[in-house]
């Protein structure tokens, strides 16, 4: 599945940040940079797949 992150901007000026497609905590920060360049967080929201556990990538060793 593809991530992306989407904002919303409410009539009445209200932002919501939506991490789509993200996994256990790496939804915080990916949109960490906009939070901070928002300014204060006034509810978070932690959506079912926050819960899950990422996937870790196999890494590779070369060398000894």
């Amino acid at each position: 599945m593809s991530r992306s992150i989407e904002v919303l901007v409410t009539p009445t000026g209200e932002i919501k940040i939506d991490a789509v497609g993200f996994k256990g905590a790496d939804c915080e920060q990916a949109t960490k940079f906009l939070e901070a360049a928002l300014g204060v967080v006034n509810e978070r929201t932690k959506k079912p797949e926050y819960h899950q556990t990422r996937t870790a990538k196999p890494q590779q060793k070369v060398g000894g």
